[in-house]
C-alpha cells in the first residue's frame, strides 16, 4: 500500500511539472547492470534469462528515476516472458541520441490497445489481473521519467516479441 501511495505522489509531482530530474552524466550501460543485479535472483526464480546487448552510452540525467523507468520496464518485461526464454536490453546511441529498448518473447499486445499502455490503471484485459501483480501504474512512471529527462517512450508488439522503446537525448 505505501508503495502505491509513493508511485502516486510521484504521479502528481509530475503531472504539476514538480518532477525535476538531477542533470549528471552518467553511462546508461552502467544503470542496467545495477537493474539487472537486483532482478537477478526473481529472473532466476522464474527462468527467464537477462541479456544485455549494446555498449557504454553517455546520457546527462537523474540516475535515480532513470534506475526506477528501466526497473519498470525490466519487471513488466521478466512477469510476462515464458519459462526459459529470455529479457534483452539493447542499448544504442546516434550523435544526438541515446536508444534503450526492453524486449521480451511472450504473447503480443493487441495494436489497439499499445497506445494507452502508458495511461494510468490501464490493464490489456482487467480480469486477468493476478495476485502479485503491479498496480498498473509502472508504465505511466516510466512515461514520467522519460518526459522529465526529455525523452520519448513508446511500444510494439508482434507474434515474436513485446519491445519498450526509450528515446533519450546525449
Amino acid at each position: 500500500m505505501s508503495r502505491m501511495v509513493s508511485d502516486m505522489l510521484f504521479l502528481a509531482q509530475a503531472d504539476n511539472n514538480q518532477l525535476i530530474p538531477e542533470q549528471r552524466a552518467l553511462d546508461l550501460a552502467d544503470e542496467v547492470h545495477k537493474v539487472f543485479e537486483f532482478f537477478e535472483a526473481w529472473a532466476e526464480e522464474k527462468a527467464v534469462a537477462l541479456r544485455f546487448v549494446g555498449s557504454p552510452c553517455r546520457v546527462t540525467g537523474d540516475p535515480l528515476m532513470l534506475r526506477r523507468a528501466i526497473s519498470n520496464l525490466l519487471s513488466n518485461a521478466i512477469r510476462y516472458t515464458p519459462a526459459g526464454q529470455a529479457v534483452t536490453i539493447q542499448l544504442s546511441e546516434s550523435a544526438e541520441t541515446v536508444r534503450l529498448v526492453v524486449e521480451n518473447p511472450g504473447m503480443p499486445i493487441a495494436a489497439e490497445h499499445l497506445p494507452r499502455l502508458f495511461d494510468r490503471f490501464y490493464r490489456v484485459d482487467p480480469s486477468r489481473q493476478r495476485k502479485g501483480e503491479g498496480s498498473g501504474i509502472g508504465l505511466a512512471i516510466v512515461k514520467s521519467i522519460v518526459g522529465a529527462h526529455h525523452g520519448s517512450v513508446a511500444a510494439q508488439s508482434d507474434l515474436r516479441s513485446t519491445r519498450f522503446i526509450v528515446m533519450l537525448p546525449k
